[in-house]
């Protein structure tokens, strides 16, 4: 696997695609700089060795169009601060423009291109196009893992135009790296949390880790299909009738695998999906009509945490309650906090999906685990067992 760290990039220009698709207010300010910073050692260890920076991204989905709300234009002066390096701009992505700025950067400077995505062969995969940014720069970088999972000309295809010269970023190769501790070379036990609603979105997930976990943690609104599937009365609770089956085949498997399954054995049932509805602690298998199980109960948390303070190795997929709500968030803070105590002793923990990652930053965990995923779809397709294009394309 080529990094950075293969490369000195002195008098060299760098092509580098970040994801910096970054969430804005009503005056384009940048809300989450975290994408900003992620790319921040990569571009910085470009211009330390003596070379210049060309970067580019998609911002939100203009499919093709010129959408001036999604230039990049907005967000080059935040950029500049996270780097601490002024960054230039040019309106366009390719052509005689970009390529007379990007010719004109010297050592030490860096160039912001305009969002990829205003061009139609960007998210087709377009040879032309991939071409065409291929000219703007020496040696190409992907480091933008969050996109990782898409065939698009500045992700994949324009990697073919650097046979020699093209390498992972150092955020890219720490998603790389943190996704391999955990399916290949984890220490055991090996753990993996999988919340969420439902099994569905879950399915070749489990499949896929069976294999190469000791433990499987099932909780959020997963728990119920299982539940129901083995007999249980789940209320209100929900459930996907039609999943029952491949739950029940799911446990037969992970048994002929070794792999101990841990369902909620208790839960938080409330009569109303509100914040503010009666709530009541109730076994799992005996929720009541007119009730629905919204979080994990006292005993199913201490479980969960004799479990989670024995592995060695943790992945953390999805919530284990209702979080956006106060009165359910227990059961997920609990969870990050038996992470964070296994982490500190010892432990590597690896946080990926849109929901465990928001959970993780809204509850302050992000420095007490090892490595929070900044790619949902990516970490997902990856966990499924799924090659990812933008890193085929490196390693071809």
């Amino acid at each position: 696997m080529k990094t950075i760290n293969d490369f000195n990039f002195e008098n060299k220009r760098a092509l580098i695609r970040v994801d910096f698709n970054v969430p804005m207010d009503e005056n384009f300010n940048v809300t989450d700089t975290n994408r900003i910073e992620a790319a921040k050692p990569t571009i910085i260890k470009v211009l330390e060795d003596g070379g210049s920076v060309v970067l580019m991204s998609h911002l939100g989905r203009p499919k093709g169009q010129v959408v001036p709300d999604l230039s990049l234009e907005h967000i080059c002066s935040t950029v500049s601060d996270v780097l601490g390096v002024q960054v230039n701009f040019v309106s366009t992505s390719v052509g005689e423009e970009a390529e007379k700025a990007a010719a004109n950067l010297e050592n030490g400077q860096v160039l912001l291109i305009e969002n990829l995505r205003f061009n139609a062969e960007e998210e087709k995969g377009g040879d032309d196009f991939a071409e065409q940014l291929s000219k703007l720069g020496d040696v190409y970088i992907n480091d933008a893992f969050g996109t990782a999972h898409r065939a698009h000309a500045s992700t994949t295809v324009v990697a073919k135009f650097f046979p020699e010269n093209r390498c992972f970023g150092a955020l890219l190769a720490k998603e790389i790296e943190a996704i391999d501790k955990v399916m290949q070379t984890g220490e055991k036990p090996v753990t993996a949390i999988l919340g969420g609603a439902k099994v569905s979105s879950k399915i070749t997930i489990i499949e896929n880790i069976l294999d190469k976990v000791d433990h499987l943690i099932i909780g959020g609104g997963m728990t119920y299909t299982f539940i129901k599937a083995k007999g249980g009365q789940v209320g209100d609770s929900i459930c996907e009738d039609d999943k029952m089956e491949l739950a029940l085949n799911i446990l037969k498997q992970a048994k002929e695998k070794g792999v101990e399954v841990h369902i909620p054995v208790d839960v938080i049932a409330a009569d109303e999906f509100s914040n503010t509805a009666n709530t009541k602690i109730t076994d799992v298998d005996k929720i009541e009509e007119g009730w629905q199980g919204l979080d994990a109960g006292p005993k199913t948390l201490e479980i969960f945490k004799d479990v989670i303070l024995k592995s060695k190795t943790i992945l953390w997929n999805g919530p284990i309650g209702v979080f956006e709500m106060e009165s359910y968030a227990k059961g997920t803070i609990e969870i990050g906090n038996y992470i964070a105590e296994a982490t500190q002793k010892g432990a590597f923990s690896l946080v990926g999906g849109g929901d465990s990652v928001a959970a993780v930053k809204q509850f302050g965990f992000q420095d007490k685990v090892s490595y929070v995923s900044t790619g949902g779809g990516a970490m997902l397709e990856s966990l499924e067992g799924k090659s990812l294009p933008g890193i085929a394309a490196i390693t071809a």
